[in-house]
């Protein structure tokens, strides 16, 4: 009797943990992919580095060149050291790390090439929808003092 009590608890324990697991559906890697940003001028490769955490680098611009031919650069960044590197190809999502608890990928940070500022950030799904990722930045460590773009999947 005891054996069979312990065997039943032991199979509920796994279908609830199963179902959590289904419910939910997102896992860390889901994250990466290549996305159109909100303003439809670049893809954004969303990659998992060595050390475990998620970065978005610029893989294609609509309009790569300035208005002279040149290719576009990051003129607006408070370093001036790096004010000359080009944007194609420059990393603007840095160092988040999944948050299974909360369904998000958190501790990161958000550069802007249009106005060269760094922001804190987290990003997220909606449900299910793997489709749109929504990225906030925000200043001061204060989400409610930021600002949520939404990316689209490419691929």
């Amino acid at each position: 009797m005891m054996k069979r009590f312990t065997l039943a608890a032991l199979v509920l324990s796994v279908v609830t943990i199963a179902s959590a697991v289904m419910i939910n559906g997102l896992t860390a890697d889901d994250i990466k992919g290549t996305y159109w940003n909100a303003e439809k001028t670049a893809h954004i490769r969303m990659y998992k580095a060595k050390n475990g955490k998620y970065y978005g680098k610029i893989e294609y611009l609509v309009e790569p060149n300035d208005a002279s031919g040149n290719p576009k650069k990051d003129p607006e960044n408070s370093n001036e050291e790096l004010r000359d590197r080009d944007r194609l190809g420059m990393v603007i999502a840095k160092g988040f790390t999944w948050d299974a608890d909360e369904n998000e990928w958190n501790d990161g940070t958000i550069y802007n090439p249009t106005d060269g500022k760094t922001y804190d950030g987290y990003m997220y799904f909606e449900g299910d929808d793997k489709k749109n990722l929504y990225l906030r930045g925000f200043v001061l460590g204060m989400p409610f003092l930021g600002k949520t773009s939404e990316w689209t999947r490419i691929k």
